[in-house]
């Protein structure tokens, strides 16, 4: 079987053509890595939306209906800088099913993508930084509540801290929250991870790839979790708009494989997510985020 992966028609929802959040990226992503012979159609599965009481599981009931039925104030609406409409209401559930999905298939096949995913600034009450339900945190609490799985590492890449997901597992011991990220950066005020690595501006491949390399193996040789949730953000990007990093495309190349090879080879499921990238140039930006899944193909044939 080839690399497992997610993706539905509904997670690039419209936008006004003046908004910043590059939301077409997902679907011509999508369509790069068929056009690129990356992958075949055969190899994608639609997620469904979830049932409520999945998101319950992170965020109040309050916070989600209201967010789905349009009832969220000016003010909740600019924290998390989307405008609300009913398509990105259906966008927004339907990623969420597709983490569960990746989560799932991760665990099936020992490494699964989904298409979108990362939404690491909702908190359980109130959205933030484009991000309205958590679903690498909704995914984690649903497995282990289903005893699916134990321990859980998020590993997240983001160039933007996991100040949500940090958050929702701050007592949590069966969730291992990792996220290495710029330093000067949104958000200003940093949650805890259970370990937190902040980057200075401008850091370049190698030292980015020496400080992985760093903690990476050491977290799962402690920890040794059931399943890795990965956030592949590709905002260190050197081009990116909101990262302030400075990694080249073979820099995001050589993390994607450093990570799934790591675990991977070791026994360790990955369950991979988009996360952020901003660009004006789509075609700069998809190519970046069809890196992590030209590295997964790479390593779901090696490890086959």
């Amino acid at each position: 079987m080839d690399l497992p992966l997610v993706y539905h028609p509904s997670y690039s929802a419209p936008l006004p053509s003046t908004h910043r959040f590059p939301m077409a990226k997902f679907r011509l992503l999508y369509d790069r890595l068929l056009h690129d012979r990356v992958v075949s159609p055969q190899q994608f599965q639609q997620p469904d939306r979830p049932p409520l009481e999945w998101l319950a599981l992170v965020h109040s009931l309050d916070y989600i209906q209201s967010y789905s039925e349009g009832r969220l104030d000016e003010r909740s609406l600019r924290r998390i800088g989307l405008p609300w409409s009913p398509a990105l209401v259906e966008r927004t559930w339907i990623a969420v099913g597709g983490t569960i999905l990746t989560a799932r298939l991760a665990l099936q096949h020992g490494l699964a993508c989904n298409l979108a995913g990362g939404t690491h600034h909702a908190f359980p009450d109130y959205g933030s930084g484009f991000c309205i339900f958590n679903d690498c945190a909704i995914a984690a609490k649903l497995l282990l509540q289903e005893e699916l799985v134990e321990r859980i590492l998020i590993v997240d890449l983001d160039v933007h801290q996991g100040d949500g997901t940090a958050w929702i597992f701050r007592d949590e011991p069966r969730v291992f929250t990792f996220s290495m990220h710029c330093e000067a950066n949104f958000p200003a005020r940093k949650q805890q991870s259970d370990c937190d690595v902040a980057l200075a501006e401008g850091m370049e491949d190698d030292a980015y790839l020496q400080k992985l390399a760093h903690y990476l193996p050491d977290l799962l040789s402690q920890f040794r979790p059931d399943l890795v949730i990965y956030n592949a953000g590709v905002d260190p990007h050197a081009g990116d708009r909101l990262g302030k990093l400075a990694l080249t495309d073979t820099g995001l190349f050589r993390r994607e494989m450093q990570v799934l090879e790591t675990c991977v080879r070791q026994g360790y499921p990955v369950a991979s997510v988009l996360g952020g990238g901003y660009c004006e140039d789509f075609d700069a930006l998809v190519y970046r985020h069809s890196l992590c899944q030209r590295a997964a193909s790479d390593v779901y044939r090696t490890a086959a």
